[in-house]
């Protein structure tokens, strides 16, 4: 029994020294480990609550656009950009704004909402859509130089970059480039899958320029080159 008390003692003894010696730095340790599981339970939770109150906004957005209430929707727009600019909510607010505002006849205001998502969103998708909605409207105001400045960063995927190729040849079609539009559409053409819808439009518009589309599809393998 006193061999079993003194085994146990050098035991409390090996525990107390090498606690003595590891203590502190098991407990900063598990103090970091804990801390950093609350932090990104609290994270979780932060963000969760971010989505569902700017979804909240998002649907005033939504409601004002549907009445055609351009001061509603510029309101809460601005509320949801401010309070909740981080979130996908807020930049398809922004896209919503845009259109909204442009039918209504304020397209500096739908100008300003489309620029604020095509500079400041997170999504790259988004921020696509928002730039070449954006090029529309100023191609509208004859700014020709600022739209091709929108269009001269890349775009996130083949599609995306032949829609700018498209209103690239838009822009140069004003400005009475034919040859340079022409190019464009054709890049916009060959980035387009056959089966588009809006490829039958940037057809129209090559026609429209003198070009033959039907010895295009006649010669598949050169256009894919």
């Amino acid at each position: 029994m006193a061999h079993f008390d003194l085994e146990e003692q050098e035991q409390l003894d090996d525990l107390k020294h090498f606690w003595k010696q590891y203590g502190n730095l098991i407990t900063w340790f598990l103090i970091a480990a804990l801390g950093a599981f609350a932090a990104f339970n609290g994270w979780q939770y932060w963000q969760r609550s971010q989505a569902l109150q700017a979804s909240v906004l998002y649907d005033e957005v939504e409601r004002a656009a549907g009445t055609g209430d351009t001061g509603r929707v510029e309101q809460a727009f601005k509320d949801i950009q401010d309070k909740f600019g981080r979130t996908a909510y807020a930049q398809q607010a922004g896209l919503l704004a845009g259109r909204v505002l442009a039918e209504k006849g304020k397209p500096d205001a739908a100008k300003a909402a489309l620029r604020w998502v095509a500079e400041d969103g997170r999504d790259e998708g988004y921020q696509a859509l928002a730039r070449l909605r954006l090029v529309g409207l100023l191609a509208d105001g004859k700014a020709y130089d600022d739209a091709l400045k929108q269009l001269s960063g890349g775009m996130p995927d083949a599609q995306f970059e032949a829609l700018a190729a498209d209103r690239r040849g838009d822009i140069y079609n004003l400005q009475g480039r034919k040859d340079q539009a022409s190019d464009e559409y054709l890049k916009a053409w060959k980035g387009l899958p056959d089966d588009a819808d809006y490829r039958a439009l940037v057809e129209v518009k090559l026609t429209a320029l003198g070009v033959d589309t039907t010895s295009l599809k006649a010669q598949p393998e050169a256009v894919k080159s």
